[in-house]
C-alpha cells in the first residue's frame, strides 16, 4: 500500500462523474486506497461567490465549453454520457447517502450508481425512489441505510463534510487531498498519485 488518497465530489458536477469512474483503477495501480468524501457545492459557491446556480449556468460561453469537454472526456475514456434534463440536479438526497454508504464495502459501487444515473442516463438523483433503487441495484437494504442515515448521530454528516471541505480550501469538485495536498480537478488525478509514487 503506498498511501491514501481523499476523493471530495459533489454528484452534480460533471468532472467529478469522470474522476469517480476513473479514481478506484487508478489508485489500485498505485497501491492506493481510496477515502470517499460526498460534500456540497452549493453551500460553497454561494458563500465564496455569492451564487445560487452552477457557474456553468452562470457563464454560458464556460457551460457550452464544458458540456463540449465533457463528451471528448467520456469518449476517451469510454464512458456513458447523457445530458441530465436539469443541471445541476440536487445532490443533497444522495449525497447524505453517500456520507453513511462510503464506509460499506459497497459504497463505492453506490456512488459510481449515482454518477451513473445523473449522468448516463439521465434520472433524478433527488427523488428518493430513484435513490433506494441504486442502493438495491448495489446490494444495499435501501430501508436500513435510509434508517441509519435518519440517526441523529448521522444526519448533521454531509453538513460536517461539507463545512471540512471549506476548511480544507475547497471551492470546486472534484478535488483529490494527499499527504494534505490539495489538487483540485478530474484531470489532476494522476498528480496527486504521482505524489504517493514519490
Amino acid at each position: 500500500m503506498q498511501g491514501e488518497i481523499e476523493f471530495w465530489f459533489d454528484f452534480a458536477s460533471t468532472y467529478s462523474y469522470v474522476a469517480a469512474m476513473r479514481i478506484e483503477e487508478a489508485s489500485a495501480r498505485v497501491g492506493a486506497r481510496v477515502l470517499w468524501r460526498p460534500f456540497l457545492l452549493g453551500p460553497i459557491f454561494e458563500a465564496q461567490q455569492g451564487i445560487k446556480d452552477s457557474p456553468f449556468n452562470v457563464n454560458p460561453a464556460r457551460g457550452l465549453y464544458m458540456w463540449r469537454d465533457l463528451e471528448r472526456l467520456c469518449a476517451k475514456y469510454r464512458l456513458p454520457w447523457r445530458r441530465p434534463s436539469v443541471f445541476p440536479q440536487n445532490s443533497t438526497l444522495a449525497s447524505r447517502i453517500a456520507a453513511v454508504a462510503t464506509e460499506e464495502s459497497w459504497g463505492p459501487d453506490y456512488v459510481r450508481a449515482v454518477f451513473r444515473a445523473n449522468f448516463a442516463e439521465a434520472r433524478d438523483i433527488a427523488a428518493r425512489r430513484v435513490v433506494e433503487s441504486l442502493l438495491a441495484q448495489v446490494g444495499a437494504d435501501p430501508q436500513a441505510v435510509f434508517a441509519r442515515a435518519e440517526l441523529s448521530e448521522n444526519k448533521p454528516r454531509l453538513r460536517e463534510l461539507t463545512t471540512q471541505a471549506v476548511r480544507l480550501g475547497i471551492f470546486g469538485a472534484p478535488n483529490f487531498i494527499v499527504n494534505g495536498e490539495l489538487f483540485f480537478g478530474q484531470d489532476r488525478l494522476e498528480d496527486a498519485l504521482a505524489l504517493l509514487s514519490e
